[in-house]
């Protein structure tokens, strides 16, 4: 049985990534399911996948459903479309949009086909970079963690040491030289 490796970029930062590992037999509702829980958004949405060309031209469509739009090709569905009978190029690619109201859209590529396969429970997440997007607001370390900090160190009203002055009341390069003078003079 082979284990295939997919990448999935979120399309507006692709240094935001997750690396899922799945069955080639497993269906592409298994791979839907499995790039919503790796990036932490909910199944309340709509979704497709389109197989893709190497320059991420969308090609068929493999559907949650079938939508009540107009298709140029009657779409495959997710549940009864396994994954390796969708491989066409060792490189093979999709395009997954979530939510047609807001249209999340993430490139997936096949970046690894193992045969041995491991005592994992899959499809599954076998790698994670970057914060990824929020689904319905903000999310990720500088929300939560900052304003825990803020909170526990009171950066909101900060108290400078001695000797330090707040921006804007730096004495002018100006001032400072006839100060220095004066103080010449008097010597």
């Amino acid at each position: 049985m082979a284990i295939l490796k997919f990448r999935v970029y979120w399309e507006d930062d692709d240094s935001v990534y997750r690396d899922i590992a799945i069955r080639h037999t497993q269906t592409f509702l298994d791979l839907h399911q499995a790039i919503l829980a790796s990036f932490e958004f909910d199944n309340k949405h709509q979704a497709t996948f389109y197989r893709s060309n190497d320059q991420w031209k969308r090609g068929r469509q493999i559907s949650l459903e079938k939508y009540d739009i107009e298709y140029k090709a009657e779409p495959l569905i997710m549940s009864e479309t396994t994954i390796g009978s969708e491989l066409r190029d060792p490189n093979q690619k999709f395009i997954y949009v979530y939510d047609f109201h807001k249209f999340w859209t993430f490139n997936v590529e096949l970046i690894n086909v193992n045969k041995k396969e491991e005592h994992l429970d899959y499809p599954v997440r076998v790698r994670s970079e970057g914060i990824g997007p929020s689904q319905y607001g903000t999310k990720g370390l500088v929300n939560e963690k900052l304003a825990e900090i803020e909170e526990k160190y009171d950066l909101n009203t900060a108290v400078l040491p001695d000797g330090y002055e707040s921006e804007g009341e730096q004495e002018t390069e100006g001032e400072e030289t006839d100060d220095m003078m004066s103080g010449d003079e008097d010597e």
